[in-house]
């Protein structure tokens, strides 16, 4: 069962309803910033990791100011569209509220978990002396939207709640390790197809079960790209699976190799 912390108690909490029903989760964004688009990410993947464990989710998106904007950004970045209307969701036999919001919000909305995410940070620290993540400025939303499925690795690869500074190391390494694995899974798929293995399966929902742990998820990844003894078939479906949640595109290679 996905249990994720509630920043309101600081108790981890079930995100799925103890009776049937939907789940809506709620974004908040307050401004047009990487932060966030971090909401927004967290978000997609708290809908996508309920889903593959059988729960009905609504997405709402709660903006006061450039909301087309940040919906088109969160396309970009392969976040899955937030729905329109916030009076459907009570008629489909709604159970719990999650809201997801950045970790310094002033004003957090009432009723259900609070999901809180760190902020994004610029990669430049120009001040000798130590600083807080809060005093460095946001990175260039344009520049950061440029590539964005390496923007999305390079989130994930972080924990939800520890700030991320993005410079072009932290960005460069994302897209190496994406176009890698992409290569990886067109090799594998020339081969006989086999299931994922049962401990792999479990392994992965472990992780992302434990709190949205997205590097736990990848930490998986990387174990089974240099397992020995794994088939090819096994790797490839692997990665497949796992990518329901991750939307990485992984199989996006697949028949380009000669």
């Amino acid at each position: 069962m996905l249990r994720i912390l509630d920043a309101r108690t600081g108790e981890p909490v079930a995100a799925a309803p103890a009776r049937r029903g939907l789940t809506r989760i709620e974004a908040y964004a307050s401004e047009l910033d990487p932060t966030a688009l971090r909401v927004l990410l967290t978000a997609d993947l708290l809908v996508r990791a309920l889903e593959l464990g059988g729960t009905p989710v609504w997405t709402m998106l709660t903006a006061p100011r450039r909301h087309a904007e940040l919906r088109t950004a969160a396309t970009a970045l392969a976040i899955r569209p937030f729905e329109d209307g916030r009076d459907l969701a009570s008629g489909l036999g709604e159970a719990q509220v999650i809201h997801v919001v950045a970790e310094n919000i002033e004003n957090p909305p009432g009723e259900g978990p609070l999901l809180a995410v760190a902020p994004v940070i610029s990669g430049a620290s120009p001040a000798p002396a130590p600083r807080s993540p809060a005093d460095d400025p946001a990175p260039d939303l344009t520049a950061l939207l440029s590539d964005p499925t390496s923007l999305r690795l390079a989130l994930l690869s972080v924990p939800r709640n520890t700030a991320v500074r993005l410079d072009a190391g932290r960005l460069g390494e994302a897209a190496r390790m994406l176009a890698r694995w992409r290569r990886a899974v067109a090799g594998w798929a020339r081969q006989p197809s086999r299931p994922v293995p049962d401990e792999v399966r479990a392994r992965l929902r472990a992780a992302w079960e434990d709190d949205l742990d997205l590097p736990g998820v990848l930490d998986v990844l990387r174990d089974v790209e240099r397992a020995r003894g794994l088939p090819d078939g096994a790797r490839f479906e692997t990665y497949v699976y796992a990518d329901r949640l991750l939307a990485l595109d992984l199989a996006r290679d697949l028949g380009s190799l000669a």
